[in-house]
């Protein structure tokens, strides 16, 4: 049984498929799960070759889970019956697994996303082959070397007095708000992101950043690091483009707001904890 305190360890990766091992399995952006065991929790590796022959010689390596050996694979999306497995997107297992296994679910869609998008160089169009044992690509004709890729992005929580300014996102049909947030830009701070993703939003200027926490954000591939800042002025001007409303909300009037499993939920927690 797999425990809430599992995490997996990344620090070695297996080199060789065995029966006995683990296996996250993907059909296109979903995650396919046993409907019999435990939420979430990933395949015997021989069970899930019994249903899809999964072809091993694509096997990306993850870590290891409970000591033993994790895998990737991705199949055919038509080739899901649904008899045997669930399929849902990342988001859907989050809040209703624990943490570290959604993280590893995370990781292994990641770094499939990774390799579907890296068969090829990026400068020369060479195909690519794996090294350093499924850690990096590299070109045999130009030797550009390729990590997998994480995008930072800043999500803030900006406060005024004891109201925290909460937002929709313009485009999304089912609407809640969340709060702020957006990709860094070379050469900025994480402050600085925080200041002109603000300002790029809402139209306000704010101060007195602290960091909070982070959390990986497998949509394909970011890293959330999470503030706090503090309103300084102006007045709430949501950007169209990216916001559809914005407004101040205190305790008693808050709007549909994302888990708390997600750093931005977390955010709204803690702020309303202190007060």
């Amino acid at each position: 049984m797999i425990g809430d305190s599992t995490l997996l360890d990344i620090s070695v990766f297996p080199q060789r498929p065995e029966a006995d091992d683990w296996a996250f399995v993907f059909a296109g952006r979903n995650t396919l799960t046993s409907l019999r065991g435990q939420p979430g929790v990933p395949w015997r590796l021989e069970e899930a070759d019994a249903l899809w022959h999964l072809n091993k010689e694509l096997a990306v390596p993850i870590g290891y889970w409970e000591g033993k050996a994790t895998w990737a694979f991705s199949i055919p999306e038509d080739s899901h019956t649904g008899v045997e497995a669930l399929s849902g997107n990342l988001y859907s297992l989050l809040g209703r697994v624990d943490d570290a296994l959604f993280h590893a679910h995370g990781r292994a869609y990641q770094l499939l996303h990774w390799r579907d998008t890296h068969q090829y160089c990026g400068r020369c169009g060479s195909p690519t082959s794996i090294i350093e044992h499924g850690r990096a690509v590299a070109c045999g004709d130009c030797s550009t070397r390729v990590y997998p890729r994480i995008s930072p992005c800043v999500i803030v929580l900006v406060s005024k007095g004891d109201k925290l300014l909460l937002a929709a996102a313009a485009g999304y049909q089912k609407r809640f708000y969340s709060t702020l947030a957006g990709f860094m830009e070379p050469g900025e701070t994480c402050e600085q992101t925080v200041m002109r993703e603000v300002k790029e939003e809402v139209g306000i200027e704010v101060g007195n950043i602290r960091y909070f926490t982070s959390q990986p954000w497998p949509f394909p591939s970011q890293v959330m690091l999470g503030f706090f800042a503090e309103w300084q002025s102006g007045d709430i001007v949501p950007n169209p483009d990216e916001i559809e409303e914005a407004e101040w909300f205190d305790r008693s009037s808050l709007p549909p707001t994302p888990p708390n499993a997600s750093i931005s939920g977390q955010l709204i927690a803690h702020f309303l904890q202190a007060r």
